[in-house]
C-alpha cells in the first residue's frame, strides 16, 4: 500500500540543486574574496613598505590559495553526481558540514598563529616588520575565513534538517518499512 503525505514529501532532486546553489555560492564568495586581496595586495605591496608591505605580501600569497580552493570547490560541485536517494544526499550533506567545522577550527589557529608572528616580532631584530605585517594579514585571513566557514555551516544545516527530518519518519527493518506521521 503507498499514498502520499505532501507534508513529508522530499524531492531529492530539488534538494540536491538547492545544496549544489549554496555550495556554488559559498565557493563563488571565497573566490570574490581571493581576487579582490590578491589585487590589493599586489598593488599594496608595490605601493606601501614595511609591516603594511608584509600584510599586503601575505594576502597576496594566502589568497593565491584561496583562489585555488574557490575553484577547485566550484568546479567539484558544479560536476558532481546527484546522490541516489535522500539517505546518500544528507550523508554528503553532513560530511560537508563536518568539513565546514572542522575548518573553523584551522582558521581559529590561523587566528592564534597570527597573534603568535605579532609577539614574536616583539622580542626579535631579524625582521620585525614582517612579522607584524604577516601576523596582522593571518589574523585578518583567518577571522574572514572563520565568519565564511561558520555562515555556510549554518545556512547549509538548514538545508539538510528538511532531509534529516524526513528520515526520522522513515523506519527500515528486514520485513518492512514504516514511516510515521506526525499529526
Amino acid at each position: 500500500m503507498s499514498f502520499d503525505a505532501l507534508a513529508q514529501r522530499i524531492s531529492v532532486t530539488e534538494s540536491h540543486q538547492k545544496d549544489v546553489k549554496i555550495r556554488k555560492t559559498g565557493m563563488a564568495i571565497l573566490g570574490t574574496w581571493a581576487v579582490g586581496n590578491m589585487i590589493t595586495g599586489a598593488i599594496g605591496r608595490s605601493q606601501t613598505t614595511g609591516q603594511t608591505a608584509y600584510f599586503h605580501e601575505m594576502n597576496l600569497i594566502w589568497n593565491v590559495v584561496n583562489l585555488g580552493i574557490a575553484g577547485a570547490g566550484y568546479y567539484f560541485t558544479a560536476t558532481g553526481e546527484m546522490p541516489e536517494n535522500a539517505s546518500a544526499l544528507l550523508d554528503d550533506q553532513v560530511s560537508f558540514q563536518k568539513t565546514l567545522l572542522f575548518n573553523a577550527g584551522l582558521d581559529l589557529a590561523y587566528i592564534a598563529g597570527g597573534f603568535y608572528l605579532m609577539e614574536r616580532a616583539k622580542n626579535t631584530t631579524r625582521r620585525p616588520e614582517r612579522l607584524k605585517g604577516y601576523g596582522k594579514s593571518v589574523i585578518l585571513q583567518g577571522s574572514f575565513l572563520f565568519v565564511f566557514d561558520i555562515i555556510l555551516h549554518t545556512v547549509h544545516s538548514k538545508q539538510s534538517t528538511q532531509i534529516s527530518d524526513f528520515l526520522s519518519h522513515v523506519h527500515l527493518s528486514p520485513n518492512q518499512v514504516g514511516f510515521t506521521l506526525g499529526l
